[in-house]
């Protein structure tokens, strides 16, 4: 940022010279509040999807005030804030201290800080908020954005949306708790300064100015009637419980409190703890969890089995728990299947399967004080998807432990079809380290994944930073097969980063489907586009991206996002999409895709036009808003994805 485009500034005092009451701070927050949500969804992460992000920028602003009643010192380089206001300074500084700590990825150790975590609040019931899409030139920044890092985006941000020379950027970031501030400087200047007006003035990135669209009604409608349900049992409950005489106490038929419980003590028991001999997946119909067997040199540690029932049962102050989105982590309900138990890296590792979850735990061999348990839903695995689970992580590499009947382990890069597969070593069905996507911030440039072979032949499974990777597949919903193939591999090739859109979702498979492809109106060659969805464990919370490739691209652009929608998946095997694609020549077009079985195209509002097939051209304007309507073979009506 050029010196002549900020404001002079006066020199700032010390720290105790720059105190910030809450009134101060609340008063700049309400003036300021567009702007604040505006700098804190820029700098979180795109990979949070739109609607999760602008929740998540409005709570993190409304928290930005300094708690209590007290007063907060100002660092002395932020002192001058917004026309000199040091309440806006504070709040800024805030808003990017937590909006970086948002886009930190959650580990199976580490404490998932407040920002981490989906807002308490703001809240929407019943609907699902995203601002209004920009044109093509917001498409570009915000793809240039995801590819920089956090602390990178912030730095950009700060430049062009906040005006501020790179001296107050470097000594913001600081105190924002960025380490290296000069490399993410360095980074900002790769993305062009050019494009700066467009984080201030275009609705694409403004979170105050939002569409509306329902949530799941069918899904909503099912859940009203289960609670209202719980509601007249609770009742009924309440109703018994009051009777007088000789009715139920507060706790109803339960013993007391410091009673002994037999079946509680069964499942705390490491004597109890199940063990499948190593013979019986040859000879039982399953490929699951429940015919692993117990492997690891500490599987007769009596007293290393007994912590981790412990503190699977009862968790400390200081044991960090995390699990995937809505997986319960209290304690087993009867005694679990030792899956695991030994020495790996620095830690002594157990790992448990009460037929519903797998439960991991992990403590310091030298003794120290602190654990992990981390808990992943594993309902239903069978085969692939009962293949591996994370056994250990370290320096940005991830250890697994295999089943029984995987027989060759290899690393492949996603992104590079032709590269072929590096071998792993498999020793008691633990592969050597291989290089993580999972944690790794940044552009990104390669997507190292699992593929692993028994006897019904290879899978691919990527590590989205939980317990169990994720199966990937590719092909038409409903009749998706292995992507180990030459065309599947293909497929996947320009789209492989896109998987860090589904990290830490709980997500269990991953599809891609190449649905279309559509000649390029400036004769360049053909486009291709492809439906990637992610499926969770739970049910609900997919993710679907409808995706676009030019030729000579190495990736792919995401143009369309969304949740809890039943498209590109088996019930409803269609998608239909579109994009602003400028050619060579400096013309812009809306090109349009829907799958095999859409009939026809149109286009509504500021681009209008339609088409027969499921392919259409328009020329349009920069910056031109249209929606997607079409009809398949069978007269049904589709919608484009938004």
């Amino acid at each position: 940022m050029q010196s002549q485009d900020v404001a002079p500034r006066p020199a700032a005092g010390s720290a105790a010279d720059r105190i910030v009451d809450v009134e101060q701070a609340e008063a700049a927050l309400v003036e300021h509040y567009p702007r604040l949500v505006r700098l804190a969804y820029l700098v979180l992460p795109p990979g949070l999807g739109r609607g999760r992000r602008v929740l998540t920028a409005h709570a993190l602003v409304q928290r930005a005030l300094p708690r209590g009643r007290a007063s907060a010192p100002v660092i002395p380089a932020q002192s001058t804030g917004r026309d000199g206001d040091p309440g806006y300074a504070y709040v800024r500084l805030q808003v990017v201290r937590t909006a970086l700590e948002a886009g930190r990825p959650l580990t199976l150790r580490g404490r998932p800080k407040r920002a981490q975590l989906p807002p308490l609040f703001p809240q929407v019931w019943g609907l699902r908020l995203f601002p209004r899409p920009g044109g093509a030139d917001e498409l570009a920044l915000d793809q240039r954005l995801a590819e920089l890092s956090g602390p990178a985006r912030a730095a950009y941000v700060l430049r062009g949306l906040e005006r501020l020379p790179d001296g107050d950027v470097r000594e913001a970031l600081t105190e924002a708790g960025v380490e290296q501030v000069e490399a993410a400087l360095r980074e900002a200047s790769g993305v062009p300064a050019a494009q700066y007006a467009l984080l201030a003035e275009s609705t694409e990135f403004d979170p105050c100015a939002l569409q509306a669209r329902p949530t799941d009604l069918i899904r909503r409608r099912r859940h009203t009637r289960a609670a209202l349900a719980a509601a007249a049992a609770l009742a009924v409950c309440g109703a018994l419980v009051a009777l007088p005489g000789d009715g139920w106490g507060p706790d109803g038929a339960a013993a007391p409190v410091y009673a002994q419980n037999p079946a509680a003590e069964a499942a705390l028991d490491p004597g109890r703890l199940v063990r499948i001999s190593p013979a019986v997946w040859k000879t039982s119909a399953r490929t699951d969890f429940s015919v692993w067997p117990a492997r690891g040199a500490l599987t007769r540690d009596t007293t290393l089995l007994r912590r981790a029932l412990a503190v699977w049962a009862r968790p400390g102050e200081t044991v960090q728990v995390s699990a995937t989105p809505e997986t319960p982590a209290g304690g087993p309900a009867g005694p679990p299947q030792l899956l695991y138990a030994g020495e790996v890296g620095n830690a002594r590792v157990v790992i448990l399967y009460d037929g519903l979850r797998i439960a991991r735990y992990a403590e310091p061999r030298d003794g120290t004080a602190g654990a992990a348990l981390d808990f992943a839903r594993v309902d239903g695995a069978t085969g692939a998807e009962a293949a591996a689970l994370v056994l250990d992580r370290a320096d940005g590499n991830v250890r697994y432990l295999t089943a029984p009947w995987v027989t060759k382990a290899a690393e492949r890069d996603l992104s590079k079809p032709g590269a072929g597969a590096m071998d792993l070593t498999l020793t008691d069905g633990i592969t050597s380290p291989l290089a993580s996507p999972a944690t790794r911030t940044g552009a990104c440039t390669t997507w190292n994944v699992l593929q692993l072979t028994d006897a019904s032949g290879s899978h691919l499974l990527s590590d989205l930073g939980e317990l169990v990777p994720a199966r990937l597949t590719a092909g038409r919903p409903g009749a998706a097969r292995e992507a180990t193939g030459t065309q599947a591999l293909r497929t996947w090739a320009p789209f492989a980063c896109s998987l860090a859109d589904a990290r830490g979702q709980g997500v269990r498979t991953v599809n891609a489907w190449g649905y279309a492809r559509q000649p390029l109106p400036d004769g360049s060659g053909s486009a291709g586009w492809v439906c990637t969805r992610a499926e969770t464990w739970r049910g609900d919370g997919n993710r679907v991206l409808a995706q676009f490739h030019t030729p000579g691209g190495l990736f792919g652009a995401a143009v369309a996002r969304a949740g809890d929608v039943p498209a590109c998946g088996p019930r409803d095997p269609h998608v239909l999409a579109g994009v602003l694609w400028k050619s060579k020549g400096g013309h812009w077009y809306l090109l349009a895709a829907g799958d095999k079985e859409t009939a026809s195209v149109r286009s509504t509002g500021a681009v209008r036009g339609s088409g027969r097939g499921n392919l259409l051209t328009v020329a349009a304007k920069q910056g031109a808003q249209a929606g997607l309507e079409g009809e398949l073979r069978d007269g049904r009506p589709i919608s484009g994805l938004r």
